[in-house]
């Protein structure tokens, strides 16, 4: 892959909007989906109109829970309290209040803005660092029972359990409401298409299918999670809203639990991550649920109940993907392919500048960490230098990898001082710890199986380019020291790869590329060379050699060959069942009678 000049890049950036292959495909299936708008009510009778109006809104709330759930692996079952929150505004203001344009408008606001914030506050709750998922899922699940009560308990204001009817309205004729709705739903769509395939939507699939590793790379996953169910608690009110005035009834069951997951169940049915998939899903269960319910009421719910439980054992991905590849059989399609990649390469800048590059690139002071009664690390201190690659060793058990997540979290030490460049991380997160300047590699491989090298690259310079929102880049910035990675392992050839495909070699340089693509000035890499050939270690040497030289990085080496670390590093801790057993040059520690006495029985060349 030939590099292009950054200039090229910043040019056509300055030529401000243009139409891409999403914005193209997204268009062209709006417009598509207009027509069908326009003209349905053209061809359906009176009572499917009716039914396929609420059936519209409903699909536009189950969009949302396909991209919190099937895009970024949040299992919501809170969706419901939020478009219950916007049919009470209207509800409410049209019974208490007043009606008209301004009323309804005021409504709309109101329902809104409430939801909004009852989303900021559910993903506070619920989306902190650490927080599991499952732990995500109960607070979801509680948030339409909570909304619920509020309504039983609001007496005549609310009308508890027999909710709102009667309020005044817009009595427009059936084909407004529909315009109305299915504009919406077409809107929504769009809208949602664009950003699922954006540089954004790479983003919400990345924090799916590993957030930790999206932490480590700066990227900020509360904030972009609480940004997305306000969002998409938005949207639900919005909908709510529209509900309430065109069935002229509120209900508690319109923020309830029940709806909460059948909206799961749709979508699930529908096929997650697919976003068409729950909308075509929602309407084609609803409108059926409205035929077959007078009919056959118990047994209606059965027959759903069975399909979900078939589709969830037997298509897991639900039936868009296999509708999907049956209609490309047929027609000799293929399936849309990855955007190509250039790579751009950045301006070049000294390592380490920012807020406090006179002081020592790591700082460690009486670094403690405790789980229980059992000490991993107890009192270790010591600094890093610019331009130094100081290897870390000691045998199993001694603490070289608790002491790189005490480094790369604020929140994993008992107790003692972390300072990158001056400043003190506190207990700050991974991704404000790598905001301040630290790039880390995992001693297990830890990538996205999903994504392409060109994609996991955009991914790692999150924090310094950002995302676009409604589209997608063709250009990955990357400074020089992540382009000669890929160089060396042949990745800038394979950028539309998924990485799922990749070598094991390949793999290790890909994450070390991403690190480096975040322009980190202290460096952690735990067992870099693990698993790789004799040729691929004495490459990643070379490379290593050169970063600490040529762009005065500070590296922290955690590496079980002795060998290797001897032949690159210009200082060595020793740690030894957590505590720092010496600390000296390459020829002092190697030489040392002490460390010699602590590895008697090891192979001389695995002594770390």
């Amino acid at each position: 892959m030939v590099d292009r000049p950054a200039e090229e890049g910043i040019a056509r950036e300055r030529t401000g909007f243009r139409f891409s292959r999403v914005h193209r495909s997204a268009i062209l299936g709006g417009v598509v989906a207009l027509i069908a708008v326009a003209a349905g009510p053209f061809v359906l009778d009176t009572y499917m109109i009716n039914i396929l109006i609420r059936a519209l809104l409903l699909a536009a709330l189950v969009m949302t829970v396909d991209i919190l759930w099937g895009y970024t692996g949040i299992l919501t079952f809170g969706q419901s309290a939020f478009f219950g929150i916007g049919a009470y505004a209207c509800g409410l203001v049209f019974t208490h209040y007043g009606f008209g344009p301004g009323w309804a408008l005021g409504a709309l606001a109101i329902g809104v803005l409430v939801a909004v914030v009852v989303a900021v506050l559910v993903g506070w709750l619920a989306f902190f660092h650490g927080a599991s998922p499952l732990y995500a899922s109960i607070v979801t699940l509680a948030l339409p029972i909570v909304v619920t009560q509020l309504i039983f308990s609001g007496g005549r204001f609310t009308g508890s359990s027999s909710g709102l009817s009667g309020f005044p309205t817009y009595y427009w004729d059936l084909e407004i409401w529909f315009w109305l709705a299915g504009g919406f739903l077409v809107i929504v769509a769009v809208f949602g298409w664009m950003f699922v395939r954006s540089d954004m939507g790479r983003v919400l699939v990345a924090i799916r299918e590993n957030e930790d590793r999206c932490a480590y790379l700066g990227v900020p996953v509360s904030r972009i999670k609480i940004g997305l169910m306000a969002g998409a608690a938005a949207i639900g009110a919005v909908a709510g809203f529209g509900y309430a005035a065109f069935t002229n009834v509120v209900a508690p069951e319109l923020a309830g639990f029940l709806l909460g997951t059948e909206l799961l169940i749709w979508t699930a049915l529908g096929g997650r991550g697919t976003l068409i998939g729950p909308i075509l899903g929602a309407i084609g269960i609803d409108v059926m649920s409205s035929y077959l319910s007078g009919s056959l009421p118990f047994l209606w719910k059965l027959m759903v109940g069975i399909a979900f439980v078939v589709v969830i054992v037997a298509l897991p991905q639900g039936l868009a993907p296999l509708i999907g590849g049956l209609v490309r059989r047929m027609t000799g399609s293929r399936a849309e392919a990855p955007l190509p990649l250039s790579i751009v390469p950045t301006p070049p800048r000294a390592a380490g500048t920012g807020v406090g590059s006179d002081a020592a690139p790591i700082r460690i002071n009486d670094l403690v960490r405790r789980y229980g009664s059992l000490s991993v690390l107890n009192g270790v201190s010591f600094e890093g230098r610019r331009g130094e690659i100081l290897g870390i060793v000691g045998p199993n058990g001694a603490g070289k990898t608790t002491l790189m997540r005490c480094v790369s979290d604020g929140g994993e030490r008992t107790r003692g001082q972390v300072a990158i460049n001056g400043v003190d991380i506190g207990r700050g997160a991974p991704q404000t710890v790598a905001a301040l300047g630290v790039g880390r590699s995992f001693q297990n491989t830890s990538l996205f199986d999903s994504l392409t090298v060109g994609e996991c690259l955009q991914l790692a310079r999150y924090r310094i380019d950002g995302a676009r929102m409604l589209d997608r880049s063709d250009e990955v910035h990357l400074p020089e020291p992540a382009r000669d990675i890929l160089k060396a392992t042949g990745l800038d050839q394979r950028l539309g790869e998924e990485t799922r495909h990749l070598s094991h070699g390949m793999k290790r340089g890909l994450e070390l590329a991403m690190v480096l693509a975040t322009e980190p000035s202290v460096l952690l890499l735990d067992e870099p060379t693990a698993g790789l050939t004799k040729a691929e270690r004495t490459a990643i040497g070379d490379v290593l050699t050169r970063l600490a030289r040529d762009f005065n990085l500070c590296i922290l080496l955690i590496e079980h060959d002795l060998d290797f670390v001897r032949g690159i590093s210009g200082r060595i801790v020793v740690l030894h069942q957590g505590a720092l057993l010496m600390e000296g040059t390459v020829d002092e520690v190697v030489n040392s009678d002490l460390v010699r006495a602590v590895y008697s029985g090891e192979s001389a060349g695995h002594v770390a």
